[in-house]
């Protein structure tokens, strides 16, 4: 599975690339500030960016957007209950982080199951709110049945997304986080912000882990 991270924005947001040799077409999710670094890597290795997934649609995930609307038209994703954020930018936080990013119209909202295609990837929706009311978590599925878990700001390493800002509760965060107990320990996650883990080592370690 080829990806490659980018951290991007005031908070270190983490964004994610995917790409496949074969087509060489790529998806990006949460381009939460400039993309200038993600532009240039997409060219000096001749690929095709056609694709771009939101995990929730606070001003750091999004800060980067119209950007890429150029490259991928309308083919941008969010959960349906975040697609207002997108709509309305004062209802993104903006303001807070200082940020200044325009509303977008025309993108795709998605639902819990629901299955992206991506050539030689399934990308498979769930609804994770908690965070924000819309949140969503992305399990990607790559040919060789090689799969990771973009998990945004529903969970981190030992850590979880804040819930005291609109939209966040702190009870279905908890109900999302039973949701994602029921994956093996070996799955890799690709939080929103901070390093890499896993669920076994939040299963183990994290003080928020449902027990």
């Amino acid at each position: 599975m080829n990806y490659k991270r980018f951290p991007l924005g005031a908070l270190w947001t983490n964004g994610y690339l995917f790409w496949d040799d074969e087509t060489r077409e790529a998806f990006f999710i949460d381009p939460g500030g400039k993309t200038e670094d993600v532009i240039n890597f997409l060219s000096d290795n001749d690929l095709k960016l056609t694709m771009v997934l939101l995990t929730h649609g606070h001003i750091d995930h999004i800060a980067g957007i119209h950007e890429f609307v150029p490259f991928v038209n309308n083919n941008i994703y969010i959960g349906s209950k975040d697609a207002f954020m997108l709509r309305q930018p004062s209802a993104n936080l903006q303001a807070l982080l200082g940020v200044h990013c325009t509303g977008i119209q025309d993108f795709k909202e998605v639902h819990d199951g629901e299955i992206i295609d991506f050539p030689n990837y399934s990308i498979k929706v769930m609804e994770t709110p908690g965070h924000t009311e819309g949140s969503v978590c992305y399990l990607i599925t790559d040919k060789d049945g090689h799969n990771l878990l973009i998990s945004g700001d529903t969970l981190f390493a030992q850590s979880v997304g804040r819930t005291d800002l609109d939209g966040g509760d702190d009870l279905k965060l908890e109900a999302s986080l039973r949701k994602l107990a029921e994956f093996p320990d070996g799955l890799h996650v690709l939080p929103g912000h901070g390093p890499d883990t896993n669920i076994g080592s939040e299963r183990e370690l994290n003080p928020y882990w449902p027990r």
